[in-house]
């Protein structure tokens, strides 16, 4: 069996380590073709290295631009690539542009689409990933669901024939990277002259959070004024947004600081005293490290963090500090994303849907 992996962005790069991986062991042909959505390096190529992924077998090198022109580039390039690679499944991975993309163009010339972390919904119709996710969803022919409420979703909209429970794979990698850093000391404490438990690590990526100067103004501000230095690992977009608008990223409590490798992230955020972000993919690592999160947002795909007291939301300045300076959650043991298993199952359901 050929599996064609479509990816684009740091959060697929992870979700398709423990994929490549699972692949290998079954003796599945895995082919990963790199969009190029995400360009910066250290945003792209230094995952594959730091998560054992083989090299991309194709680069497509597609860059920015507004969502149409990406999308449609995109759309452009894969189709060439599909015709000469021929799957029997085509893997696509949440809710970016190139998701939607390799959905898209493989449906259309009848090829087998799979998505991983189907499901998922935001109930924000201004959010361009929940485009993404919904429209991949309803032409997919798998429905690889990592949670039960993901499930209940696509039941909700008639999808629950094509729809199977694996888990979450992004589980799989943090367990496996958590265990590899854990007696390491945290990468940023060390440079910046931080105490472990001493310090914020803060992403913020999102459009909402981004694209208009005063929000991005308000964000910064409400990070600046926290009681602990807050470390932001700033996207290249954000840096060039605040740049122009002249907003600082360096202010009061706030330090601007370039992404991180895949495993100081983790090792970092597990040292912390709290994450604050608009990622999904972190509100979901720092639950799992059971570390704090305040997410500046207005809702979450990842309900069971806010369920269980590890994730609050967020939009003003006060309730991101609110948040942020919160008691410890409770403990839990509760595991809303699985055993860490997910990829073997993944492999294995598509194994048993091969055409």
């Amino acid at each position: 069996m050929k599996i064609v992996s479509v990816v684009g962005a740091r959060p697929q790069f992870v979700k398709l380590a423990p994929i490549h991986h699972a692949a290998q062991a079954s003796g599945v042909d895995h082919v990963i073709v790199h969009t190029g959505q995400h360009y910066d390096p250290m945003l792209s190529d230094v995952f594959f290295e730091d998560l054992g992924i083989a090299s991309p077998d194709v680069h497509l090198g597609v860059g920015s631009g507004s969502h149409g022109v990406q999308t449609g580039a995109m759309l452009a390039a894969l189709d060439a690539v599909f015709d000469a690679q021929q799957p029997d499944w085509v893997l696509v991975y949440g809710d970016t542009n190139s998701t939607v993309a390799a959905a898209l163009s493989a449906v259309k010339m009848h090829l087998p689409v799979a998505h991983l972390e189907a499901g998922l919904r935001s109930f924000n119709r201004r959010m361009p990933e929940e485009h993404n996710r919904v429209m991949t969803d309803h032409v997919a022919d798998l429905l690889l669901a990592p949670t039960q409420v993901a499930v209940d979703h696509l039941a909700s909209e008639g999808l629950a024939p094509r729809t199977v429970l694996v888990g979450d794979v992004m589980t799989d990698v943090l367990f496996q990277v958590r265990d590899q850093v854990a007696g390491r000391p945290s990468p940023l404490a060390a440079e910046l002259g931080l105490s472990a438990g001493a310090y914020y690590v803060a992403t913020i990526h999102r459009a909402e959070n981004t694209d208009d100067p005063i929000r991005l103004a308000e964000v910064a501000s409400a990070l600046a004024g926290l009681d602990k230095p807050v470390v932001l690992l700033a996207h290249p977009r954000v840096v060039a947004k605040a740049a122009a608008h002249g907003i600082a990223l360096t202010q009061g409590a706030l330090v601007a600081h370039s992404p991180l490798a895949y495993p100081d992230l983790i090792a970092s955020a597990l040292h912390s005293a709290g994450v604050v972000t608009d990622s999904g993919g972190l509100q979901k690592e720092a639950f799992l490290l059971r570390v704090p999160c305040t997410t500046v947002r207005t809702e979450t795909e990842w309900v069971e963090t806010v369920e269980l007291g590890w994730n609050v939301l967020a939009g003003t300045a006060e309730e991101v500090a609110a948040g942020v300076q919160r008691a410890r959650p409770t403990d839990t043991d509760a595991a809303p994303y699985g055993d860490g298993r997910a990829a073997e199952r993944v492999v294995d359901e598509l194994l048993r849907h091969a055409g």
